[in-house]
């Protein structure tokens, strides 16, 4: 398989809620008229807390400067794993338990950090530019390494951390961080970008007004129901990630759904911020998904992290809910 080194330099940053108006018309820049920017790689995702974005060095440009604003210290790289070839983006997908232990096991096992971004299309793996060159190396004997470049996909050159490499002693990774389930399910889908403009309105209202009301008639002592939704634009293909409260909220034939119309369980990992300095956290989940072969995206945000699984694959997996 190919491991591809994409050429974005990325911001992770967040927005608080009250500050969301002021940031409003940059991100609906971003998010609908991608025209207007240069911007090739935005992810918005709201959680109960704040609002996550991931966005290259032209989007963060978009943003203005305010104190709901905080972005993390590091920039970021997004690494892609492609199966036979293709591009990041319109290849199989991976998906995250597809790459436990070959790629987030690895990078745990030699203290780097990452950051999980699944989308529709494949999975982002997002790293700390100052930590690529270990990166190369541990995973170089696994993957063909290769780097977009301007566009082009190259070879990608060995940055020379050899000296002192010393394979880790593999250790179980028991899962340290509380877990919880909300009880509203989850569908991962896409769009057209051709009918972006016709639902634009909708979208809008989804991302930045709807303020996380539930339908009528939802039970108001439905307590375990959360707010998120997640929306991405990356190298012109569209993810989609809501709750099924909103999904019929769309027109009919827009969203692209699978035939079984599927929906995902979340699991929100960690009782506290998790911060971007500790490492193995998505191992320490994705791992025993994958030895249990149950299929799961993953989504990193700002505060807490958020796996999506099977509702069947949650109860086979014992305790991964509390």
């Amino acid at each position: 398989m190919e491991l591809h080194i994409l050429e974005h330099s990325l911001k992770v940053a967040s927005i608080a809620k009250e500050g969301i108006q002021i940031c409003t018309h940059g991100l609906i820049k971003l998010a609908f008229l991608p025209s207007k920017t240069r911007c090739k790689f935005f992810s918005l995702t709201e959680t109960p807390e704040d609002y996550t974005i991931i966005v290259d060095e032209e989007g963060f440009k978009e943003l203005p400067e305010s104190e709901h604003l905080s972005v993390a210290e590091a920039t970021w790289l997004a690494l892609n794993v492609v199966s036979g070839g293709g591009s990041a983006t319109n290849s199989q997908p991976i998906g995250v338990t597809k790459i436990a232990k070959s790629v987030i096991a690895p990078l745990a096992d030699h203290n780097i950090s990452v950051f999980m971004l699944s989308t529709y299309q494949t999975d982002f793996i997002l790293v700390r530019e100052r930590d690529l060159p270990m990166v190369m190396h541990t995973l170089s004997s696994e993957f063909t390494l290769l780097r977009v470049i301007n566009g082009e996909t190259v070879a990608a050159n060995s940055l020379g951390v050899t000296n002192g490499f010393v394979k880790p002693k593999l250790v179980p990774r028991p899962i340290i961080h509380p877990l919880s389930s909300p009880s509203n399910m989850f569908c991962v889908t896409s769009l057209d970008p051709d009918t972006l403009p016709s639902v634009a309105t909708l979208l809008m209202d989804v991302m930045f007004y709807s303020g996380g009301m539930k339908e009528p008639g939802a039970s108001s002592e439905d307590s375990g129901h959360i707010r998120f939704f997640s929306f991405s634009l990356i190298e012109g293909y569209i993810s989609l990630v809501m709750d099924e409260q909103t999904t019929p909220r769309f027109p009919n034939n827009v969203l692209f759904t699978s035939a079984s119309g599927e929906l995902w369980k979340m699991v929100r990992i960690g009782g506290q911020p998790l911060g971007f300095d500790e490492c193995g956290i998505v191992a320490q989940i994705s791992e025993p998904l994958a030895t249990a072969d149950i299929p799961a995206y993953y989504i990193s945000t700002f505060k807490f992290d958020h796996a999506l699984v099977s509702d069947d694959g949650v109860q086979r997996r014992d305790g991964v809910c509390v």
